[in-house]
């Protein structure tokens, strides 16, 4: 009896042990992850400021079984890695990045954001430098034609200006109201708008323009509505005397005008002429909205696509560079046009 207690003792615990062993896989397979879940509870860590723990909750994403999408895997290795980034931990990082490439080769935002842990790992100037080699050609091919701009709409805006502001101080009212209205509508409505109107909002009237021409077209107008204020303060700036000088010498309107009042204006216009200008190259930014590849836009892009700031650090001293330059030019048209007050 006792052998056969023993017997049936030892065949129950094997059974046991059999079914335990069936059971086992069942038990210890973890819940599915939910991606979705995962991200909004490791925002939810980002925003306390616990950068750790939100790398710990998105590392419970697992990688992709075979035909598996992979879209919250690389998401949440590359937000690791940025994390990893901010934590000063590069090597950490460059392995999130690598996890991403050893699945998917081919992968540009994995593929740039390596590259760019692996440039801070570099002394800065070292850095500086050689994001400058790589970041110039583009940036100075938008710089291009924001200068191609600015100087296409410096040889409309002026005649446009001067043509307004004649009209402007001119005795025929049909005349003087329509470039009232021209001032009024071109300065109190924004430059970005009229952008729009110009390149997207024509098409339905039946105009199309090209991105350049439509942007020329709209910083000539906006740009001659200022000036055209500025030519017209500049000429009643003159004494009158002038005028009836002119007048009793035997010169006509348009004589006197050509001759004796407008060339008086040159040394009073030059400043603020020139404020205009150098608002305007900072204006060239705006065209970036019609599909216009300028310097903003060239910027903006490179910072896009690789994260790095030195893109907006060399586009500002372009521009600081191209203000500069028109200023020098303009100070030296002033001292020419007012050269004879010098002496």
């Amino acid at each position: 009896m006792t052998d056969f207690t023993k017997s049936s003792s030892r065949v129950v615990t094997t059974a046991l042990l059999f079914l335990w062993a069936l059971c086992l896989p069942l038990w210890a397979a973890a819940p599915p992850v939910d991606p979705d879940l995962v991200f909004k509870q490791a925002n939810e860590l980002m925003g306390q400021g616990d950068l750790p723990a939100a790398v710990a909750e998105l590392q419970k994403i697992p990688k992709p079984g075979k035909g598996e999408d992979g879209e919250s895997y690389v998401r949440s290795r590359l937000q690791i890695g940025r994390l990893q980034f901010s934590l000063g931990e590069m090597d950490k990082a460059s392995a999130a990045a690598q996890e991403v490439l050893a699945l998917y080769p081919d992968n540009s935002e994995a593929k740039n954001f390596a590259a760019s842990v692996a440039a801070a790992k570099k002394p800065g100037y070292v850095t500086f430098f050689n994001d400058c080699l790589r970041f110039l050609p583009s940036l100075l091919k938008g710089a291009v034609t924001t200068l191609l701009l600015v100087v296409g709409t410096m040889l409309i805006s002026p005649l446009g200006g001067l043509l307004i502001a004649l009209g402007r101080i001119s005795s025929f009212r049909a005349v003087s109201s329509l470039c009232w209205f021209v001032i009024w509508f071109f300065r109190g409505t924004p430059l970005l708008l009229q952008l729009f109107f110009i390149y997207y909002g024509l098409p339905s009237l039946g105009i199309t323009l090209a991105p350049t021409t439509a942007a020329i077209i709209g910083l000539g107008l906006n740009s001659s509505a200022y000036l055209g204020e500025i030519i017209r303060g500049g000429i009643q700036s003159i004494d009158h005397g002038q005028m009836e000088a002119a007048k009793a010498i035997g010169m006509s309107y348009r004589q006197a005008m050509r001759r004796v009042i407008i060339p008086q204006t040159y040394k009073r216009l030059m400043p603020p002429i020139g404020n205009e200008f150098i608002a305007l190259i900072k204006d060239t930014a705006l065209v970036s909205t019609i599909a216009m590849v300028e310097l903003m836009r060239s910027a903006d892009q490179l910072f896009n696509t690789y994260f790095n700031v030195t893109a907006l650090v060399l586009a500002a001293l372009l521009y600081l560079a191209f203000t500069t330059l028109f200023t020098f030019i303009f100070e030296k048209i002033e001292y020419r046009a007012g050269i004879y007050e010098h002496r």
